[in-house]
């Protein structure tokens, strides 16, 4: 009798949930080729062809989608016979910042979730400079951050084309004092932005100061102010208004990903964390290409 090997069903989920061979390959901690493999023998053993390939995107196929739930009900049944009598689930510390988290942060907490059932998650979400603060201290185990000023290192996620953001509605003429939507004192994003209108010779003012980029947007959408905001993270309804209206070019920025992890099972869940993140801007990227 077939019996089914669990190095293929967790090879086949991680195909599932990232819809990239090459991003389940940077999760699993192998090649894509082995990945490939894995998911032949799994396909061979069921009888039946889980997966559509083809050059832009992956799809389950209809026997790939009724045997999902399935192959979910093993993985955990298996990490729970692994588990033991564990009196308790490991904690993995993560710090992301609010400029860096965006439209990721769902679809990489479901799939952390979902890959990652031994580990409870403890998310912080703050200021690049606080995270980074708070992981050299020993307080997180990883961060998702902006790089900062001359700090080197970490993996790179993303690199971010940041624009001025308005709501179409507001009206803003040259020589005019620009109104401004930032997240307070010490973002960096605000400052990249300051100094690009002072260098600019433009006069501007703070009219809205937000706790969070969720509040920055929302200002923007009403109208009151242009928000310098990573194109990435840009709601719907913004528009870049930068290159109509003059305004200074601003720099671009690497989203990167510092651990200092060691043990196994948090190793897994960072490479997870990494390879959702670039499918889900990989992906966004696709949708808003021209055909």
């Amino acid at each position: 009798m077939s019996t089914l090997d669990i190095d293929t069903v967790q090879a086949f989920l991680l195909v599932a949930e990232l819809q990239s061979f090459t991003r389940a390959a940077e999760a699993f901690g192998t090649t894509q080729a082995s990945v490939s493999m894995k998911l032949q023998r799994l396909e061979s053993v069921v009888g039946k062809r889980l997966v559509e390939r083809s050059p832009r995107a992956v799809a389950l196929t209809a026997a790939g989608a009724a045997f999902l739930p399935h192959a979910r009900a093993l993985i955990e049944a298996h990490d729970r016979a692994l588990s033991g009598e564990m009196p308790a689930r490991q904690q993995l510390s993560l710090g992301i910042s609010d400029h860096a988290a965006g439209p990721e942060l769902v679809p990489l907490l479901e799939r952390l979730h979902a890959m990652s059932s031994q580990l409870a998650l403890s998310v912080t979400i703050g200021f690049s400079r606080a995270m980074l603060e708070a992981y050299d201290a020993g307080e997180l185990d990883a961060v998702v951050v902006r790089q900062e000023g001359s700090r080197r290192g970490g993996e790179k996620l993303t690199e971010d084309a940041f624009g001025w953001f308005a709501a179409k509605r507001l009206v803003w003429r040259r020589g005019e004092t620009l109104p401004l939507a930032t997240l307070a004192p010490p973002c960096g994003v605000r400052a990249l932005a300051i100094r690009a209108l002072d260098k600019a010779g433009i006069a501007w003012s703070e009219s809205f100061v937000g706790g969070g980029v969720t509040a920055v947007a929302a200002a923007a959408l009403a109208g009151l102010a242009i928000a310098p905001l990573a194109r990435r993270i840009a709601p719907p309804g913004l528009v870049d208004i930068g290159p109509a209206e003059g305004l200074p070019r601003l720099p671009s920025s690497k989203v990167v990903l510092h651990s200092k992890v060691s043990d196994p099972a948090k190793l897994a869940a960072l490479r997870t964390l990494a390879a959702t993140f670039r499918s889900v801007v990989a992906s966004a990227k696709r949708s808003v290409s021209p055909a």
